[in-house]
Order: C-alpha cells, then structure tokens, then sequence
C-alpha cells in the first residue's frame, strides 16, 4: 500500500481500518516466559511489594558533557502537578545490577539498518558492566517475538543480531514496547530494569495497545527507556531538538490528552521521556554507535530521586525537576507517571 497507486490506497483503507478494529478486540500474546538463567533458584518464593514511592531517575549534564556530581535533596525542586514535592536522593548514583531488553526493528525499511545493528553487539557490554547483568533481544514488525531469552553474556545476543531477518512491513512500536515492559516485570525488583529501543520514530501496525493503554503501563512502571531512532524527516528532527517535553508537562489541563496525542507523533521518543529516559536519532554507523554509547553511559550517571505523592489523585500526573541552583545543565528526568490508588 505505501507504494501503490492513490486510487489503489481509497480503496484499501475501509477494509485496513476494518481489520484494525476486529485485531484491537484481541488481546497481545502473552510474554514467552524467561527460562532459568544458570544461577537462578526456581523454587524461591516471589516477595511482592506495594509503595506509595514515585522513582524520578534524572540526569543532570553540564553543556559540555560531563555530569554534575553530589547533589543532595536540598539541590532538586521536584513538582507533582505544579505542587513541590518532598524528594530524597539516593546517596549513590545507579548501581544496581540491570535488566536489560533491546528491541530491534525488523520490519519495514528496517532492513537498511541491519549493517548498524550487528555492530550493537559489542557495545552491550557497557550496560552489563557487572556479572549479575543480563540482556534479552526482542524483534518486532507488526508484532514482538522473543529472539534470545535473558543472558549474562552480550556474545549471545551479538551473534542473533548478526542473523536479523527482514520482517513485514510494520512497526508496532506500542504492542513491542507493552510487551517488553511485561517481560522486564519478570525480573527482579532490586535490578536497574532497562529497555533500549532500536526504531522509527512512529509506529505503524500495533494492533493490541492504545497509546493510553501504554501510557498508564509506563506511568505504573519503574522502567527506563532508552530510544535511539531511525532519521526522521529535517521538520520532526528540528521539533525534537526544541523540545524536551518541559511544554507539555507545564500544562495541566489535560496532560493525558497531550501524552496520547505526542504518541501519536513519535512514539519512540515518548515512552523515553515518560520513563526519565533519553530519545535521540542516528544517521550513519558512527553516529549510531555514539548514541548508544552515550545512553549506557547516561543510564548508570542518573540520580535517583523518590518521592510520596501529596495529592492522591488517581490518573496521569506530570513531573517537573530543576536544580535550585542554576547550573546550565540539560535535566532529564521522569515527566510522568500514573497514579493508582488501590480499594
């Protein structure tokens, strides 16, 4: 369809817009379980714990580049809704052993990217800095499937991203995300739990997740996300490097509105800034690999900022951080979250 002719597309598009409304009745395939990593206990008990606790990962980089070290809470004004908030800050920076995903796009015009992926294999190593790290692989088109199950060793994966095949032509970034979350969830809670999606900026295809759907996912989750994106078009690239996302959590008539129609412009780049992640693009193999290498090394240099909510409204709230001081420095951090509020 995306390269017939416009007579042919008319035609097509009440039986696509057909098809998509019985598929949204349909409910996303269950996670493929993990299976055992080598060091695992099956038989230990699972320990669920429920908190009231909001994590705020935030990175605070100076214009140069280079982080801003040994803030303390005193240093951070963090709003929920317009409303400071009191925070705490971890004594240490990011330290805990990771979980980590990497979602590939194998759909589309994907396969043009292919020669960049296999060289992602390599720089893994920077996110599984310690023993007890792991790495899983996803690859999607129009629908996520599990390439390699959970590994301490980013030579597995490496190789599986040498033998990508082509798949269809979509990219369901909302279903590929939803279900990396689900599978990140299975892992434990004291790990630094990490998606790095490898895509377009816009999805095309997710036939099981509503962008409010994933928005109340994220919001819910403590997982950080990592976007690196195809190039998009000059226009969209010049709206990403203006805008960080402090506009749209500024405003709160409706900050469910706002989020679900920026997921409809670029996806990719939303769920990161939901998450207090990074979203940033590539264009040759050089540049590619600097994103990432910037991401892993961005992950582990964030501070960790918690707080209680003050205002228990149940639904979307917008987060703001800034420093007291006025350091010149670019400030990533959590935009949103979702509040629920048990029975």
């Amino acid at each position: 369809m995306r390269f017939g002719s416009s007579r042919s597309v008319r035609l097509a598009v009440p039986a696509f817009l057909a098809s998509i409304s019985l598929a949204a009745a349909q409910q996303l395939p269950p996670v493929e379980p993990p299976l055992p990593m080598p060091d695992a206990h099956p038989g230990a008990p699972t320990i669920h714990v429920t908190t009231t606790e909001v994590l705020v990962p935030t990175l605070v980089e100076k214009r140069g580049g280079g982080i801003i070290y040994g803030l303390k809470p005193d240093d951070f004004v963090l709003e929920d809704n317009g409303v400071p908030q009191k925070l705490r800050v971890q004594e240490e920076m990011d330290t805990a052993p990771v979980s980590l995903v990497v979602a590939v796009e194998e759909g589309g015009m994907s396969v043009l990217e292919f020669g960049k992926l296999a060289k992602l294999g390599p720089l893994l190593d920077l996110f599984l800095s310690d023993s007890n790290s792991q790495v899983a692989l996803v690859g999607f088109d129009s629908m996520p499937h599990l390439i390699h199950d959970f590994t301490h060793s980013g030579d597995e994966v490496n190789q599986d991203l040498t033998q990508l095949e082509p798949g269809d032509g979509g990219d369901a970034i909302l279903d590929t995300v939803s279900y990396a979350v689900d599978l990140l969830e299975t892992q434990p809670k004291q790990y630094r739990r990490v998606l790095l999606l490898i895509t377009e900026a816009r999805d095309h295809g997710s036939k099981h997740t509503r962008p409010e759907e994933l928005i109340r996912k994220i919001g819910r989750s403590d997982i950080l996300v990592l976007s690196v994106s195809f190039s998009p078009a000059t226009a969209e690239l010049l709206h990403d490097m203006k805008d960080s996302g402090d506009n749209r959590t500024m405003n709160m008539m409706s900050p469910l509105i706002m989020a679900i129609q920026a997921f409809k412009k670029n996806v990719a780049k939303e769920v990161a800034l939901m998450s207090g992640g990074e979203y940033t693009t590539f264009t040759v193999d050089k540049r590619f690999q600097q994103r990432v290498v910037d991401a892993a090394r961005h992950m582990r240099n964030r501070y960790l900022l918690t707080f209680s909510p003050s205002n228990p409204t149940p639904g979307l709230h917008a987060i703001r951080v800034r420093t007291v001081k006025d350091y010149g420095a670019r400030i990533v951090a959590r935009a949103n979250y979702w509040l629920t509020v048990d029975p």
